[in-house]
């Protein structure tokens, strides 16, 4: 569903009018009175979601974002309301949004309750990590703006860019084996497996994920990094982010990554985490990035 909305007794009848209209199929996304496209104040919550309405040129009814909204750079301007998964209601609501548009797995989950009593009009935004993910984004995002015309205009660009990127990638990476570490803390290696973004764009780069048994991400053992013979380590370029950045290719350091052929040959590809995982507009950049680094780092 588009927008999961709620609302509560003793809501004023204009944002009753208004979360009904989104809710009810076949209706308005404003109702009558209420608001309009062109009027309505917008809080984006999570880092695709913001790029999205910026690339929509919808940007000028943005009047806050949460800490992941970091690109384009304008949206360091508008007020930050926190971590998308460590929201507090009081931070959402501080800035009178007529609008939350909220992308899935925000929270915590008594914060999404609590801005779903509120009476503000929410609208889940869906997460999947593949380029019909993507589109499926643009056109909730486009309808609940109600701009639909731009959106069709938007996914049908990002198709065409998402599989040329695709078509490309594949002849490149094919058969490249990737471990993605999210995090090396106390000499733990915390790696993507499945239903994760990393997982995602290692596909959408044609190459292949090496630690793809498991779901979410988990601290491997040394028997399971060895066995896993990646030909390459992905990470985050954090950009000052104080455990990984500043220690360089430190992760060859771990005995266990130390004997797979990614670690005998020192091979690290680093990128920048949101254009990374974002599964945004610059997915298809980030696919183009990835394919072309990850075969020079393993030829």
């Amino acid at each position: 569903m588009i927008g999961s909305l709620s609302r509560f007794s003793g809501v004023p009848a204009a944002v009753a009018l208004t979360v009904a209209a989104l809710v009810l199929p076949g209706k308005p996304l404003f109702a009558e009175g209420t608001g309009s496209p062109d009027s309505s104040t917008v809080v984006a919550i999570g880092g695709s979601v913001t790029e999205i309405v910026y690339a929509l040129g919808e940007d000028k009814r943005l009047i806050a974002r949460d800490s992941t909204s970091i690109f384009p750079a304008e949206a360091a301007s508008l007020p930050d309301v926190g971590y998308m998964r460590a929201l507090s209601p009081e931070g959402v609501l501080s800035v009178n949004p007529e609008l939350i548009l909220m992308l899935e797995g925000s929270g915590p989950q008594e914060t999404v309750d609590v801005l779903r009593k509120s009476g503000v009009a929410m609208a889940d935004v869906p997460e999947a990590y593949t380029a019909e993910g993507i589109i499926k984004k643009v056109r909730v995002v486009g309808e609940v703006l109600g701009v639909e015309a731009k959106a069709d205009a938007l996914a049908g660009k990002l198709e065409q860019d998402l599989a040329e990127a695709q078509r490309a990638a594949e002849s490149r990476t094919s058969g490249v084996r990737v471990l993605f570490v999210l995090s090396t803390k106390g000499g733990r290696i915390l790696a993507a497996g499945s239903d994760t973004a990393a997982n995602g764009i290692l596909a959408l780069a044609g190459a292949e994920n090496a630690t793809s048994g498991f779901s979410g991400y988990k601290i491997l053992s040394d028997e399971a990094i060895v066995s896993a013979a990646p030909d390459v380590v992905l990470m985050m370029d954090r950009h000052g982010d104080g455990e990984d950045a500043a220690n360089g290719d430190a992760v060859f350091d771990h005995p266990a990554v130390a004997q797979t052929p990614a670690g005998k040959n020192r091979r690290l590809v680093r990128m920048n985490g949101q254009l990374l995982l974002g599964f945004g507009p610059r997915t298809a950049e980030a696919v183009r990035e990835l394919s072309t680094r990850l075969a020079d780092t393993a030829s």
